[in-house]
């Protein structure tokens, strides 16, 4: 952590100026992400300055974030990574924060957005984003699994309490879609002729835009799934990793590629071991005495 806020720059932002998605790994965005999961203090002032940067730069003026402040280029994993992040980092009573979580249930569910054709209006679907549920350009318009993974790990850090109408039927339309197919498997919808990607069954930390199978579990966990019997072969998946000592290896890494390296590839890892942990202490709780 201290690499990364010693490559800060003094206006906030990282690598260079802008909405910061680019260079992929090093700029605002990933910093962001990264602090946050890596529990950085949100009352430091340089974690601050890194958020309201974002908040300038990254976020379109109807109010969603966007891969290059523009309108047009909303994309749930993307945008759920941010939500999730300022949440964690202190921003969840925020009005921008969550004027942003709300538009992103609104692309999920279609109401208020306009079709893709409709172009007298900002609030509409774009080619990065072609229509509801989770649906992805670069995933050949397709729902996305990586992208309702995302978003629902930032739906799900907003209490309960808290969840408008809106937001409770994305959660339930988001836990519907990822449980449609066997999370073991990773079989959701892909690129014609494409099957899962690799990166569903290689555990990594930290996580960029890709998502594996035991960050599909802390979400679906996270909302209260983790008992479902059809989680069954996703939670046997994460067994079998387990090594004789009760650790698990990381298997997928950015290192090489972010200002700070995490862990070392293919040796045992207390990131991947804590979320493992936690997962399984979701969905195999001890009885009570």
């Amino acid at each position: 952590m201290p690499k990364i806020l010693a490559a800060q720059q003094p206006e906030g932002y990282w690598a260079k100026p802008g909405p910061g998605y680019s260079p992929k790994y090093r700029s605002t965005v990933w910093q962001i992400l990264f602090l946050s999961l890596l529990g950085a203090d949100a009352a430091d002032s340089r974690v601050k300055a890194g958020g309201q940067y974002l908040f300038e730069h990254s976020l379109s003026k109807p109010g969603w974030f966007s891969y290059n402040g523009a309108p047009g280029t909303f994309i749930h994993c993307l945008a759920g990574n941010l939500e999730g992040a300022l949440i964690d980092l202190g921003w969840r009573d925020d009005p921008r924060l969550q004027c942003a979580v709300e538009k992103h249930a609104a692309f999920v569910t279609g109401t208020g957005i306009a079709g893709i054709q409709a172009k007298d209006t900002a609030e509409r679907y774009y080619s990065y984003t072609p229509g509801p549920l989770f649906r992805c350009g670069p995933n050949g318009g397709q729902p996305c699994a990586w992208g309702a993974v995302k978003a629902l790990s930032a739906f799900s850090k907003v209490p309960a309490p808290g969840r408008s109408q809106a937001l409770l039927r994305v959660i339930d339309m988001g836990v519907d879609f990822l449980l449609s197919r066997d999370p073991a498997a990773a079989d959701y919808p892909c690129r014609v002729g494409d099957k899962p990607s690799s990166d569903w069954f290689k555990f990594g930390f930290p996580l960029g835009y890709t998502s594996d199978v035991l960050q599909n579990l802390e979400v679906l966990a996270a909302l209260g799934r983790a008992a479902d019997p059809r989680l069954g072969k996703a939670l046997e998946l994460v067994l079998s990793k387990q090594d004789s000592q009760g650790r698990w290896k990381m298997q997928y890494s950015l290192n090489g590629k972010t200002w700070a390296v995490i862990e070392k590839k293919g040796l045992p890892s207390k990131w991947i071991t804590l979320r493992a942990l936690r997962v399984l202490k979701a969905a195999y709780p001890e009885p009570k005495r």
